[in-house]
């Protein structure tokens, strides 16, 4: 049987009434879920997971109701950093750059629909792509080892190199501290505490739910406190609700790039959302923000991480489903999920287990259409918290941070470390530091460290290894014309033009004597 024959054996499964609800109400839960800051996708199956469980559901039915979640997750985290500045999840940190600013201005409603149609796009694209290509990509994914994987972290902060902006120096300070926090904890390798103050807490280090609501929810509430204090109000006009055709053919291109973006880190392990929205608004600000507007409220800006994170869902699925690699968090979880049926993922589960597999497929077709038309008639709900005065939004957001660190870490000592970072941040953002490169510097510098830490672990000590692969050296070549290329093209460029001579006075007069 091919493809296509798998994947109609998969929508029999999928359109089965028990399944199709289960997509439905998944991908709704899934949505608000992603709305509330610092819960995200990998908290929203981790709560679902044992209640879907206890009910007895089928392991098809299992799948395809926390898939649906995940995909509802990576579409609702637009909403808090769109609208209030807060990260809903690892995946829409970028999404704040220029969804944030569009809000301010107004455009929240075009800003939520073109976040929509984007993540739909990068969504359905990147299923295609899964359906179509995973067993190939998942074969390309495998030869990543250690040393590959550093290098790649490389490309990353190369790529990254382009969202410096007009303080380079205050981005790479702020690059700096996130990578400070990093390595917070215990060495992996030798054992010893680096940085944890002689708090046990701090032992494993600092959770990264804890800096991403501590730097963006409780600055944003802080500045937010700041001007209702002062009189002001930082609440701007809805203005219209939806995205003109103009504004979304301006971002075709740009959406299409960083679905390809997005699924192609997806696939690799590790990586995930974050790191997929980064490097896809990175590369599309080098290549498009020629008049410096990203970061300010470009509609591109805002389209390619939300094209990114929602195409390294699709990506994510690959080594899962062929290799029984988990390509991200959440999808470690949806392997447990699996194991918790007595079904063992890996290259035989499409011969094992068709059914489950194009079922679960199939149904990532009917969540991400469904989330379109769900998300799309509530942007104009969604707008409305804009409406929201400050007495009542502070309180509302206050409430949704301090939720969702404790519930995911338990601790009141995250707690604390969290308004620690909020208040560290928002002196940072008095200062006109980006919150951006800190939050960056905190995910890439945990993953370089410890692949940096496996490779060198491997060769002896040699560093060779980083350079040995076909792999790590096209990586190699691809950070060095990233950062290198743009100022020698500059030069060649100036070069061209000659610039005009400057004559002496004396010189001038003399030389027109003579030719009289």
């Amino acid at each position: 049987m091919g493809t296509f024959g798998h994947l109609m054996q998969g929508f029999g499964v999928a359109f089965l009434p028990v399944n199709i609800a289960l997509a439905l109400a998944g991908s709704f839960i899934g949505t608000l879920i992603g709305a509330l800051p610092g819960l995200g996708p990998i908290n929203g199956v981790a709560i679902l997971l044992p209640i879907a469980y206890a009910a007895g559901l089928p392991a098809d039915s299992t799948l395809i109701l926390l898939m649906a979640v995940y995909m509802g997750a990576e579409f609702g985290g637009r909403v808090s950093s769109i609208l209030l500045n807060v990260p809903g999840d690892a995946g829409a940190v970028i999404t704040t750059l220029d969804g944030y600013p569009l809000a301010q201005k107004g455009l929240a409603g075009p800003a939520l629909a073109l976040s929509g149609i984007s993540s739909f796009v990068g969504g359905m694209l990147s299923i295609i792509a899964l359906t179509f290509f995973g067993p190939v990509l998942a074969k390309l994914s495998i030869s990543f080892g250690p040393a590959e994987y550093f290098v790649l972290m490389i490309f990353a902060f190369a790529t990254l190199s382009s969202m410096l902006g007009s303080s380079p120096a205050k981005s790479l300070i702020g690059t700096c501290l996130g990578l400070m926090l990093a390595v917070v904890g215990v060495d992996s390798t030798t054992g010893v505490l680096r940085y944890t103050f002689g708090e046990p807490e701090l032992y494993d280090g600092v959770e990264f739910l804890t800096v991403v609501v501590g730097l963006f929810a409780i600055s944003e509430i802080l500045l937010l406190l700041e001007h209702s204090h002062a009189g002001k109000t930082k609440i701007a006009s809805v203005g219209r609700v939806m995205v003109s055709m103009r504004e979304l053919m301006m971002c075709k291109w740009t959406i299409l790039r960083a679905t390809v973006i997005g699924f192609i880190i997806g696939v690799l392990p590790g990586t995930g959302a974050s790191v997929a929205s980064a490097v896809a608004y990175s590369t599309e600000k080098r290549l498009v923000d020629k008049e410096g507007t990203f970061g300010k409220g470009d509609f591109r800006g805002l389209a390619a991480p939300e094209a990114a994170n929602n195409a390294s869902v699709g990506g994510a699925m690959v080594p899962m489903l062929t290799l029984g690699i988990p390509g991200s968090g959440t999808t470690a979880i949806l392997l447990g999920a699996l194991m918790l049926f007595n079904i063992n993922p890996g290259p035989l589960l499409f011969e094992q287990q068709p059914a489950l597999v194009w079922g679960v497929i199939a149904s990532l077709y009917v969540s991400c259409l469904a989330l379109l038309v769900m998300n799309l008639p509530m942007v104009k709900i969604f707008t409305k918290i804009l409406r929201l005065p400050d007495w009542a939004l502070v309180p509302g957001i206050v409430v949704l941070s301090f939720l969702g660190v404790f519930s995911a870490n338990g601790s009141t000592f995250s707690l604390v470390v969290m308004i620690i970072l909020g208040v560290f941040a928002y002196i940072l953002r008095k200062l006109q530091y980006p919150m951006a490169p800190v939050i960056l510097g905190f995910v890439l510098g945990e993953l370089m460290e410890d692949n940096l830490r496996r490779a060198l672990s491997i060769s002896g000590g040699e560093i060779g290894i980083l350079f040995q692969s076909p792999i790590s050296k096209f990586l190699w070549v691809l950070s060095l014309l990233i950062v290198f290329a743009p100022m020698l093209i500059n030069k060649l460029v100036a070069g061209q033009i000659p610039a005009p001579a400057v004559v002496p006075a004396d010189a001038a007069v003399a030389a027109a004597g003579e030719e009289e």
